[in-house]
This record gives C-alpha cells, structure tokens and sequence, in this order.
C-alpha cells in the first residue's frame, strides 16, 4: 500500500468511514453542515479544510479529528498460518482455523500423518461435533462405532463421548472440526 499524504488519508479514512455507516455524501453533508461538494473534495482527498470543517466532520461521523487524519485503517487482516494457534497431540498437529475464538464453537484443522493416532476430549454433554476429511482418509472412532472418512466426507457426532481419530494410510491425511459447545449448566 502507497503512503498518502495527509489530505489523502483525509479523503480515505472519511470515505472509509462513512460507507461503513451506509449513508451517502449527501447524508453524511447534511449531518456534518457542509455542502455536498466540500463533502465530495473531502473524500478525494483534495480539500484543504479548515479546523471548523474537520470538527464537523469528525462530530458528523462521531470520530475524534485524530482518527481522521490518521493513517487508514485496513479492512483486511492477513493472518500467516504460523500465527495461529497450533498445537501437537503425538504425531497429529491441530491448528485453529480462526484468530479470534467464537463463543461457543472451536474450529480446527487436523495433519495426521501416515498411521497417527489421536484421541479426542469429550466434549460436555449436548456438544456436537462435525468432523470433515479433505485428503486421505480418516477413522473416527467414538463409543465403539467407526466411520471410515474418504476426502469430502462429513460425519457429525456428540462430542461428549470418548472418541478418537486415526489416519490408516500410507500418506498425511488433513481433516477439519467444527465443535458446537454445548453451555455449561
């Protein structure tokens, strides 16, 4: 991303902000007291507004004047895999899916290598879990059943039984887990 100068970020971070809100240049000129063209040249990034107009704008879009001014903020966050939270059961390497938890589920990606065995955690009761095979193959066990899982493969079972996970091939087998937690009582 190129630097931009400070009417430049000026113009980006309004933008940014008022189709944040949904509201138009029309909208947003009315809130702030200001003509929809001086609007307009805000958001170009080629006004050079007085402190009055920057307060209304800051107030209109109830920012501080700092926070309009300052460098913008990305809408996007890239996360490199060896951010997230990875960790190892014997063999088997779990990473989280997601940087930030959502309340209630827990989503992982599983590498089994070739002949790995993992025994999963029972859940507390009223936990779903739903267990997908993207490559190779994975055996879910759980309380004594099996299920063989080739690549595309979902099975979905209470995750408050003992249950485990194994890779019966010759290859690294990458499976995914979706946990519904049930609420503590």
């Amino acid at each position: 991303m190129t630097q931009l100068d400070a009417a430049g970020r000026l113009g980006a971070n309004i933008s940014q902000l008022r189709e944040t809100r949904g509201l138009t240049q029309q909208q947003m000129a009315r809130l702030a007291g200001v003509p929809r063209a001086t609007w307009a040249h805000l958001e170009t990034g080629h006004a050079n507004p007085t402190l009055a107009v920057l307060s209304r704008v800051a107030s209109a879009l109830q920012v501080t004047i700092e926070e309009l001014i300052a460098a913008p903020r990305s809408a996007v966050k890239h996360f490199p895999a060896a951010t997230l939270v990875t960790r190892t059961r014997g063999d088997v390497t779990v990473r989280k899916l997601l940087p930030d938890p959502i309340p209630g589920m827990e989503l992982d990606r599983m590498e089994l290598p070739a002949r790995a065995r993992m025994i999963g955690v029972p859940h507390l009761p009223g936990t779903t879990e739903y267990l997908t095979c993207e490559r190779g193959s994975i055996v879910l066990v759980a309380s004594g059943d099996s299920w063989t899982l080739a690549p595309g493969d979902v099975v979905v079972f209470r995750g408050d039984q003992r249950h485990s996970y194994a890779n019966p091939g010759d290859r690294v087998a990458v499976g995914y887990s979706v946990v519904l937690l049930a609420r503590s009582p």
